[in-house]
């Protein structure tokens, strides 16, 4: 008799038709657009109507948007949903061993008692404990978190039995002591059983804050590797009933690069390997608790799977957040990527995350290209000098840490401290063909498009309860400074061999190939902002159309392809349950980070082609003490507490849009060629709406939050520079 399903793939039938009807008539416009185009230009150049470097660059600003919408359709393709049943698992002794990841790196910007609280909630995961390791590397080397490190032992050696016998599901203390969690069950033992769960947390937090007042926050960028498996101090107590629980803080020295987060994935990688050497590992960021204590037996469901399991390299969770508010101002559930991914489910799978996922250890070796009957020395050259790694290797090897105590010998401490030194990597393939790839400052993304360039496949798993819950950026600062890096990245990687419309095709489908191109080439659509934000305004003003009058059918096929587009937007927002307001914000995003991020990303990554400037990963504060700032988000309150570099673009856009609608209006009023310039007036009167934000922090706010009368003035004088400039080189050199 066959066994019931683990998992189940579905065709989203509703959103498949409408996002295909929309490809097709979308896509038919958008060529009639480039034909009107292409013979406008013609005409313009033979006749010399009018000057021809404006037609020309509205071209060019429309053909990178319709080659960037293109792209994006492929994840739009087929969306599926997946459903598990867990449920349906086989017995816990036959499930395989899993290793926890979780990374860190500086307790002042990600606090020890947050840190802690997603290291024990992994370690509550429903999962047999002793095939079960957690552990944590520390980029910074900080006292205070190795020393969190053993008090969340102790804490949690009282707080796993609880939550097992009472069958918690909220598994971060934190969230359930904090209300997150309402279920009581009626029973006299638990209720007493908690209330002492709570009041040793309350006790545990404040030895938290005691450490840190004592030993301090301070990091370090030169020492040497500190492996710890935490255990009890009492030598002949057992762990039985516990997880592994390791903390790593690999070596590091000024003169040796160690590659941000790849770096410190790949140590955990090898420390693992001889500790535990789990056939399965996830990673986490710090600040992303496990909410959902199910979430390894839902991925389980997939590597249970013979017809799928071979293939599979991970299962990816979606980023879910605790700290948004209702109106997620900056567009912090990232819901336009989740939108995505369900697509990429459809066809290869979704790229990695940067975290909440389980992954094949099998899949970041890549051994298929190691020969099976290499040499001892053959293997050197490629894992490493250490033996114990090598051995770990292969199938039948044995960790040699005992599940009992967690005591490590002093031979395989030197094997830790190997491995987990800065040197260890030299003349290795670590980072080329050997674990997480170096030379992005997106490496999941890198990582993802050449596991999928290997054969590989993922899946995408959005359960109703969310797995995981992390926290975002709540200011615009920190959010744009996010996005800055990550199109950086993304540059970096178009930039490489590995660009995907070159590198993909040949090694997988066309589809899979347009949804990483799109990725890497998104900030292209500064170019397209920049274009349409300056140059039909500059013509408006001076009186001249590049858009056909009300009379010429072409008109309507603008108005459609615009109507069209943020239509198709707000049905896609509606559909995943989200409130109308939300497209407002995702638009607004969009343009920001298109005007600020993506330009400055793209001056980045030039900079760093020739060796001027040199890629630096910045981590996002998970904690902010302004009591205003966070009281502005909530009410819905953009903060613009900002570099120039970023605000000035934008302000100055604006500025030029608003100047230009309001000149072109009183063209439009006083009759003159109404009926051309209708389309120039509209750009910058939507342009003007949507972003009204950006005018109240102009000129009508008077908080701390507002834009600054710095900027203001270097984005009018800006502004005014660019109209100058611009109306000469427009009108008169072409």
């Amino acid at each position: 008799m066959k066994s019931l399903p683990l998992h189940d793939c579905s065709l989203k039938v509703t959103e498949t038709v409408i996002n295909r009807l929309h490809i097709f008539i979308h896509g038919a416009a958008i060529l009639a657009l480039l034909y009107y185009r292409i013979v406008t230009l013609i005409h313009v150049f033979l006749s010399r109507e009018g000057p021809f470097l404006p037609h020309l660059l509205v071209f060019f600003a429309e053909f990178i948007l319709s080659f960037l919408w293109l792209l994006h359709r492929a994840s739009r393709w087929r969306p599926v949903k997946r459903v598990v049943f867990p449920e349906r698992l086989p017995p816990d002794e036959t499930l395989p061993p899993v290793d926890i990841f979780i990374c860190t790196a500086d307790p002042a910007k990600e606090p020890s008692i947050g840190v802690m609280n997603t290291v024990i909630s992994a370690m509550a995961l429903d999962y047999p404990p002793d095939k079960l390791a957690v552990y944590l590397s520390d980029d910074g080397g900080a006292p205070v978190t190795l020393s969190a490190m053993r008090e969340s032992w102790k804490f949690a050696k009282a707080w796993i039995p609880f939550c097992r016998k009472y069958e918690v599901k909220t598994r971060c203390p934190e969230a359930y002591f904090s209300g997150a969690e309402d279920t009581m069950l009626e029973n006299d033992g638990f209720a007493a059983r908690r209330m002492e769960i709570e009041k040793e947390y309350m006790e545990f937090k404040k030895k938290l804050e005691k450490i840190s007042e004592t030993i301090g926050n301070s990091v370090s960028k030169d020492h040497p590797p500190i492996v710890a498996v935490i255990n009890d101090e009492d030598s002949s107590a057992t762990q039985k009933g516990m997880p592994l629980l390791v903390y790593m803080a690999r070596e590091k020295r000024p003169s040796h690069p160690h590659h941000f987060k790849a770096g410190a994935i790949n140590s955990l990688l090898r420390v693992s390997a001889i500790i535990s050497n789990a056939p399965y590992f996830s990673v986490l960021d710090c600040d992303h608790y496990c909410n959902d204590p199910t979430s390894t037996r839902q991925a389980m469901c997939f590597y249970f799977d013979p017809e799928l399991s071979q293939k599979l390299a991970f299962v990816q969770f979606p980023q879910r957040f605790h700290n948004i508010s209702k109106h997620d101002l900056y567009d912090g559930k990232i819901e336009y990527y989740l939108r995505e991914w369900d697509g990429l489910d459809g066809l290869q799978g979704p790229g990695i995350a940067g975290c909440n996922f389980y992954m094949k250890r099998e899949a970041p070796y890549r051994m298929e290209h190691v020969p099976k009957d290499a040499s001892l020395n053959q293997l050197k050259k490629i894992i490493g000098s250490s033996i114990e790694l090598i051995k770990s290797t292969f199938k039948s090897y044995e960790p040699s840490v005992s599940r009992d105590n967690g005591k490590v010998s002093d031979a395989v401490k030197e094997e830790l401290h190997l491995v987990s030194s800065c040197a260890y990597e030299n003349g290795t393939e670590w980072g080329t063909k050997i674990g997480i790839p170096y030379g992005s400052l997106v490496e999941d993304a890198m990582f993802s498009l050449i596991l999928h360039s290997s054969g590989w496949k993922s899946v995408l798993i959005n359960p109703p309860r969310a797995c995981y819950l992390g926290t975002c950026p709540t200011n615009l600062n920190d959010t744009l400074v996010q996005q800055t890096r990550w199109a950086h990245g993304f540059l970096t990687i178009f930039l490489s061999k590995y660009t995907p419309l070159l590198y993909g095709p040949p090694r997988m489908s066309i589809s899979q190939s347009m949804v990483y191109g799109a990725a890497t080439m998104d900030s292209l659509y500064f170019v397209s902002f920049f274009i349409l934000g300056i140059v039909p305004q500059i013509c408006l003003l001076h009186g001249i159309s590049l858009y056909p009058n009300v009379s010429n059918p072409f008109f309507y096929l603008f108005v459609f392809v615009f109507v069209s587009s943020q239509l198709k937007h707000v049905q896609e927002v509606i559909s995943s349950g989200d409130p109308l307001e939300t497209a407002l914000y995702e638009l607004r995003m969009w343009i920001m980070k298109s005007v600020s991020c993506y330009s400055l990303a793209n001056l980045n990554t030039i900079l760093n082609f020739f060796g001027l400037n040199e890629a630096n990963f910045a981590i996002t504060s998970k904690v902010s003490d302004d009591y205003e700032q966070v009281n502005r988000y909530q009410n819905g309150i953009y903060e613009f507490d900002s570099s120039p570099q970023l605000l000035a673009p934008m302000c100055s856009l604006y500025i030029i849009n608003f100047i230009a609608f309001f000149v072109g209006s009183a063209r439009l009023f006083r009759g003159v060629k109404w009926d051309e310039l209708v389309v120039q007036c509209g750009i910058p009167l939507f342009g003007i709406l949507v972003n009204h934000h950006l005018f109240d922090g102009m000129f009508l706010r008077t908080d701390k939050g507002r834009i600054s009368p710095y900027i203001t003035w270097l984005s009018v004088s800006i502004s005014a520079l660019v109209v100058v400039v611009g109306s000469f080189v427009l009108l008169h050199l072409i």
